[in-house]
């Protein structure tokens, strides 16, 4: 590449999903609504979770924190979407796009990690329940946490920083609503194979391992619930999975319709889409998949709104 083709560039222009001025207003408030839902569905889970001691236990432990990192992942891309969209303007600066790659990096190896971490709760639950609270303690609950923070913080670190060594041809236009690091490397006038091999690395040790790990933990629960003899006894044990197993559909079905998406068609438009079920779709999702098929949230819930309502019908 000739060096009179690289500049320092301190801004992108994110191309989002459409061009069109007309279709600017049904985008706002489609995404709007997405993200309101998404941000009140996974705040009362963490409320109806954090106000019921019932629900102290590791496994809404994980819950809430999952919930916590939804909303946060929505958070870092959702709101720079609408402001855009409000402003008529798609510029981003530079730091700005580094600073909401690292947040998405981060949060969606969170997702990763922590639903391995309750894929293993539910397998010590079924399959080793007389030491579930001996295994399951508080102190390897939290300890799990940390390390899930760690890698993830250290992953994206290490992304960033092999981001920012990289310099930028004067075409700084991303087709996505948001900095994927895929599309930042594609503006790339530098030799971005360094990146790429980290990336498939970084696929392999923290994506492959805990999805491996996720299907080793539900092979274990099926051959447990399997011995168990009476048919109700099993209905039991699968429905404590059930919403996991739901969530982690959405999860790891929604990434892989990403990556396909990415790899083999040449539309924009259709891995934007993609990327949009991955990165929104799936976050709003799961408080329902949790509530709905979880009777202990509801319960809480419900808790939840009689103490609101109770306390509007006092007397003045």
């Amino acid at each position: 590449m000739v060096p009179g083709n690289q500049t320092q560039i301190t801004e992108f222009i994110l191309l989002g999903f459409s061009k069109k001025p007309e279709q600017q207003g049904p985008l706002f408030g489609l995404f709007l609504g997405m993200y309101l839902i998404a941000v009140v569905g996974n705040l009362l889970i963490i409320l109806a979770i954090g106000s019921d001691y019932h629900l102290h236990t590791p496994m809404y432990f994980f819950l809430s924190n999952l919930s916590f990192v939804d909303f946060c992942l929505v958070s870092t891309i959702i709101p720079k979407m609408l402001m855009n969209i409000l402003t008529q303007s798609k510029v981003i600066l530079y730091v700005d796009c580094l600073a909401q790659m690292h947040f998405f990096i981060v949060f969606t190896s969170l997702d990763n990690f922590l639903l391995t971490a309750m894929a293993y709760d539910r397998f010590v639950a079924i399959c080793h329940p007389l030491h579930y609270t001996v295994i399951m303690s508080p102190r390897l609950c939290v300890l799990l946490f940390s390390l899930s923070w760690i890698l993830s913080l250290l992953n994206s670190f290490l992304h960033s920083l092999m981001v920012m060594r990289l310099s930028f041809c004067k075409d700084h236009e991303i087709q996505h609503f948001f900095c994927d690091l895929d599309q930042v490397l594609k503006l790339s006038c530098s030799d971005t194979l360094i990146n790429y091999i980290f990336i498939y690395t970084a696929i392999g040790l923290l994506g492959i391992i805990p999805l491996t790990g996720i299907v080793f933990s539900y092979s274990q629960i099926c051959c447990s619930i399997l011995k168990i003899p009476s048919a109700g006894g099993k209905y039991k044990a699968f429905s404590t999975c059930g919403s996991h197993i739901s969530v982690v559909s959405l999860f790891y079905g929604t990434g892989l319709g990403v990556y396909i998406c990415s790899s083999i068609t040449q539309s924009s438009w259709k891995s934007t889409v993609a990327s949009a079920l991955y990165t929104v779709v799936t976050p709003m999702l799961n408080p329902f998949v949790y509530s709905l098929r979880n009777k202990e949230i509801k319960d809480a819930l419900r808790r939840i709104i009689r103490r609101i309502t109770s306390s509007h019908n006092l007397p003045t």
